[in-house]
């Protein structure tokens, strides 16, 4: 009986070990560029809204990642970020940061402005991350990522008010350390 149950606490073990590493996500280059595309859902979640004069609306985004060269970097993450969406004086932007986590839990952090346009790539017309950091395999990590805005439909079942954008990214970062 002993001798069943050690074999059987080993086989699972192993297959736990081989579903965990088929799962584990692999360390990044040090630097590259890459495309990546994260599918969000803007969720509202405070508004103040003076008709006339401005708005200032507090969001919520979430959405997966898509490499879009199907390469592992940036792919299968999921994104989570808290967004200022403003309209005042004729002009409208939203300011933001998020964190990106991948299967591991490890996170890369970026900050962003819709009013930080990067010239030298025009087609990335909707703003500028910043990625200022991250943890686990991508501690060190710093970068630039221009990105644009494609609006989609909200997914069925999304919360009253919410609405979705897909935002592709051209991403240039280095991991230092």
């Amino acid at each position: 009986m002993t001798s069943l149950f050690f074999k059987t606490a080993l086989v699972i073990g192993a297959f736990a070990l081989t579903s965990a590493a088929a799962f584990a996500v692999d360390a990044p280059p040090k630097s590259g560029t890459t495309p990546y595309t994260t599918h969000f859902v803007f969720v509202p979640k405070a508004k103040v809204d003076i008709p006339g004069v401005g708005m200032a609306e507090a969001l919520e985004a979430t959405g997966p990642t898509e490499n879009t060269d199907g390469k592992p970097f940036l792919d299968k993450m999921q994104a989570k970020c808290a967004v200022v969406h403003v309209k005042s004086a004729g002009k409208e932007w939203y300011d933001g940061a998020c964190a990106l986590t991948d299967a591991d839990g490890d996170v890369v952090f970026s900050t962003f402005d819709t009013r930080d346009l990067d010239k030298s790539k025009p087609e990335m017309d909707c703003g500028t991350h910043i990625i200022t950091g991250g943890t686990g395999k991508y501690k060190g990590i710093t970068g630039k990522e221009p990105f644009k805005c494609v609006s989609k439909d909200a997914p069925a079942g999304s919360p009253a008010g919410a609405y979705a954008i897909d935002i592709p990214h051209i991403t240039t970062w280095e991991i230092k350390g």
